[in-house]
């Protein structure tokens, strides 16, 4: 609070009195001298809180005090330095995080290590988000009703009758899922063997050899696999485009996210545990595949990441331009399989809806992969965070885990 400055102004009046003696007028007359008296007022002096005030006749000299407001403290100061700290207990190469809000944008966005705003990274599962919303979309167009049955919208989906796009998007299909077994023979087209994602999707969903391993759609959660490579393919046929036009089209083009691509995960991992280092932050050095992985290929900068994340907070918007409706994206929000089957996503209290987890107990969604990219949304108080390591998936959620709190306390407080 300013302080209120008073000033008071004493203005002395002098009396000056001339007597003046006039002798007589004569020629040999002495001229009477004239005796002036001044009378000087006394100097005031009248004191205040905030300054002082020295009047001499006329003259006012004023001594003004200063008042020095200290800046407000840092709100994500406290942030910064866990990050920091979890970045050098943990041997990590670097971390990226970026914190926005509806109304306010982008409130924070740091990097650490050798990590800065132009580091690509693949985020693996975190890419499921961006993959379902590619289904909405193509609703939205009139191409593809996601709770009808795959079978009479494409041609080649035989085999499965009754499974819907929605199903495949959220984990609820009755495909085989990632586990137990990540190199599931029926389904390895979804590593990017030679050939396309249509070839891979018709495969995968016309196949036998998966009948006796299957469960009815909709009665349990199976997380991942070769399920999000068929509903890439629905896109595909659908649209008439291949999966990066419908990428570049929905996503990159009306939000400015020029990192965002998607690629072949057999073309990056080798067999070592970890994040595959063999991508080195450089799309273009990536054999190309016209069979990108759905579920987990993308690569994307934390920065363009956020704005997918204001897009979802912002009724599907980016830059004024229309990428969802507020409609899909409830649809995408919502806990799918707990309002269809009674399903439970596992890790405690814990639903889907599609390409999102949703926590039970706080409302909140998030998108985690499994090399240590975990996005979240706080829809009810209108914030989204990004947080990046490139590592792996425990390490990447124990810095969520740290810091989740501090983001809500920042975010809110701020």
């Amino acid at each position: 609070m300013h302080p209120r400055i008073v000033r008071f102004r004493l203005v002395a009046l002098l009396a000056v009195i001339g007597l003046f003696a006039a002798a007589c007028s004569s020629e040999n007359s002495d001229t009477a001298q004239a005796d002036v008296t001044t009378t000087e007022a006394p100097a005031v002096e009248t004191t205040t809180e905030a300054e002082t005030t020295t009047t001499v006749a006329d003259t006012e000299v004023v001594e003004e005090t200063t008042t020095t407001t200290e800046a407000p403290a840092d709100p994500f100061a406290e942030i910064t330095d866990t990050v920091q700290a979890f970045v050098d207990d943990a041997g990590l190469e670097g971390a990226g995080l970026i914190i926005v809000e509806r109304d306010q944008g982008v409130l924070y966005e740091e990097h650490f290590g050798t990590f800065d705003a132009d580091r690509v990274s693949m985020i693996a599962s975190a890419s499921k988000m961006i993959s379902a919303g590619v289904l909405l979309r193509l609703q939205e167009d009139g191409l593809l009703d996601i709770n009808a049955p795959i079978e009479g919208q494409v041609d080649w989906a035989v085999g499965n009758p009754g499974i819907t796009p929605a199903q495949l998007v959220s984990n609820s299909s009755g495909l085989v899922g990632l586990g137990p077994n990540l190199l599931y023979g029926p389904y390895l087209c979804q590593w990017g063997v030679p050939n396309t994602l249509q070839e891979c999707g018709v495969a995968v969903f016309t196949s036998s050899d998966d009948d006796a391993d299957q469960v009815p759609p909709d009665s349990e959660f199976r997380y991942g696999g070769a399920q999000w490579q068929v509903a890439g393919a629905v896109a595909e046929s659908v649209s008439g485009k291949s999966w990066d036009e419908l990428i570049d089209e929905i996503y990159v083009g009306p939000c400015g996210v020029d990192s965002l691509g998607y690629i072949s995960l057999g073309a990056v991992l080798t067999g070592a545990p970890g994040y595959p280092t063999a991508f080195a932050g450089d799309p273009d050095g990536v054999t190309p595949s016209e069979n990108p992985n759905i579920e987990g290929g993308a690569h994307i900068t934390a920065g363009d990441y956020g704005k997918l994340l204001l897009m979802h907070l912002r009724g599907g918007e980016c830059d004024g331009n229309a990428v969802l409706t507020q409609a899909s994206l409830d649809t995408m929000h919502a806990d799918r399989i707990a309002a269809t089957y009674g399903g439970d996503a596992g890790f405690g209290d814990t639903g889907y809806g599609m390409g999102w987890w949703v926590d039970r107990e706080t409302g909140r969604i998030s998108d985690g992969g499994a090399w240590g990219a975990v996005p979240w949304l706080d829809l009810d108080d209108g914030y989204g965070a990004y947080v990046i390591v490139e590592d792996d998936s425990s390490t990447g959620q124990a810095l969520k885990d740290e810091i989740e709190e501090l983001v809500h306390a920042a975010v809110t407080g701020a």
